[in-house]
């Protein structure tokens, strides 16, 4: 019995010995795997680091481009201001970048890691959000935004709406710490931006002219399109336009002070934001209207139209004390009636009309005269030549305290952030959409 413990006690000896060195096995290659994740996690991590840094400079160099769309700029040859529609270089890099031309300058200004960032492509193009997809368009046309839903735009690849730049790092590749060990000693990095710009709908100071909100239904042609082609008055119904003094979280433009202050004034004093309720009054403010009346006076002779950016607005429910604010409208104020002129035709109907010097572009006619002295006559030309009509399409009649109106045609300069509809007003400020 006593041989027979010694060998069993040898044998459990021998066999800790045996789990001792399996465990020093165990440890050591955990050992490796947890190194190895180490370094993997140490790699990988800086790679996201850089790419983060490309995406950032991609990012800038979109934006930049897509601002550089639709803008307006200094000629710096002549002094004189020039509208870039397009985004087109009509100096040929000379004096003026292009957009892709600011998109790539952007795009570089930015870092990686210290490394300068490549840029492979900077491209306009159109965005859609139905398809979610960036198409490349090298177009420098100007595509007509009149008589077009944006839903309609948003489908038409020929509307160029967006720049696209894609950075990297390939002439500096991202270096590796510990995947070197496996062969891999730097690795290729690229990251793609696309901003789109959009139309009017964030409204910054001064972005527009007068505390007078116009219906969008108002603006729109039986199709549901914004439509330049019909002139329109206010008041018409419920459903033409309205005071608002601007403000955001007030219910109803009610003080009559305030808002000839804001027709004497600059525009509206605060940013405006797309979707949300503006205080609007559908009522006649007397001495709102007075002083618009005289300031139009002033500005034009009663000789030519006045041009006035305004805030568009919802009316399904009709107008006041709050509706929503959902873009802006560039509109020719072509003749305004005060009440003391209700019955005096012949005295103040319209003798002559011409376009504004800075609106020779508008689709209608330039010069209009007539020497009748019979005002109705004058009047009914006036109105036939300007296609100015109720919403049944009847003729607009003469009446006192109207304002009467034509949506323009042309190319205006941008205004606001993207945000709104479709009312012939693109925005200042792109987003990023991919």
């Amino acid at each position: 019995m006593k041989n027979y413990n010694m060998i069993n006690v040898d044998d459990r000896w021998l066999g800790r010995k045996r789990q001792q060195g399996v465990s020093v096995v165990l440890v050591a290659v955990s050992l490796v795997v947890l190194l190895g994740f180490m370094a993997l996690a140490v790699d990988v991590g800086n790679l996201y680091v850089a790419r983060n840094e490309l995406h950032n400079a991609a990012d800038a160099g979109s934006l930049a481009g897509a601002r550089q769309l639709y803008i307006t700029v200094d000629d710096p040859i002549n002094g004189t201001e020039v509208k870039i529609n397009d985004g087109t270089d009509p100096y040929d890099g000379v004096n003026y970048l292009s957009a892709e031309g600011w998109a790539t300058q952007a795009a570089q200004s930015n870092g990686s890691q210290g490394e300068a960032a490549e840029v492979i492509s900077a491209r306009r193009g159109h965005w859609s959000f139905t398809n979610r997809t960036f198409t490349a368009n090298p177009s420098t046309e100007v595509v007509d935004l009149h008589e077009r839903t944006t839903d309609e735009l948003d489908l038409d690849t020929n509307f160029i709406n967006a720049v696209e730049v894609v950075t990297a790092r390939q002439q500096s590749p991202v270096e590796t710490f510990f995947a070197s060990v496996l062969g891999i000693d730097d690795v290729d990095v690229l990251a793609r931006s696309v901003a789109y710009i959009g139309f009017a709908g964030t409204l910054r100071p001064e972005d527009v002219d007068q505390p007078i909100a116009l219906c969008k239904q108002a603006l729109m042609n039986p199709g549901g399109n914004y439509s330049c082609d019909v002139g329109r008055f206010i008041p018409e119904g419920d459903q033409t336009g309205g005071w608002t003094n601007f403000e955001h979280d007030d219910s109803g433009a009610t003080n009559a002070k305030e808002i000839r202050d804001l027709v004497e004034g600059d525009g509206n004093e605060n940013e405006m934001y797309f979707g949300e309720d503006i205080a609007t009054n559908n009522g006649q403010v007397q001495s709102a209207f007075d002083a618009f009346y005289d300031r139009w006076v002033d500005e034009t002779s009663r000789e030519v139209t006045w041009t006035l950016t305004l805030p568009v607005i919802d009316c399904e429910s009709g107008v006041a004390p709050q509706n929503a604010l959902v873009g802006a409208v560039t509109v020719h104020i072509v003749w305004v009636v005060s009440n003391a002129q209700e019955n005096k035709i012949d005295e103040f109907a319209p003798e002559k009309m011409g376009l504004a010097p800075d609106s020779e572009d508008v689709e209608w006619p330039g010069q209009w005269e007539n020497a009748s002295t019979d005002g109705e006559e004058r009047w009914d030309d006036f109105v036939d030549h300007f296609e100015l009509q109720f919403e049944n399409g009847d003729p607009a009649d003469w009446r006192k305290m109207s304002i009467y109106f034509l949506p323009s045609c042309s190319v205006h300069e941008p205004k606001g952030q993207t945000g709104g509809e479709n009312y012939g007003i693109l925005a200042q400020i792109p987003v990023l959409v991919d």
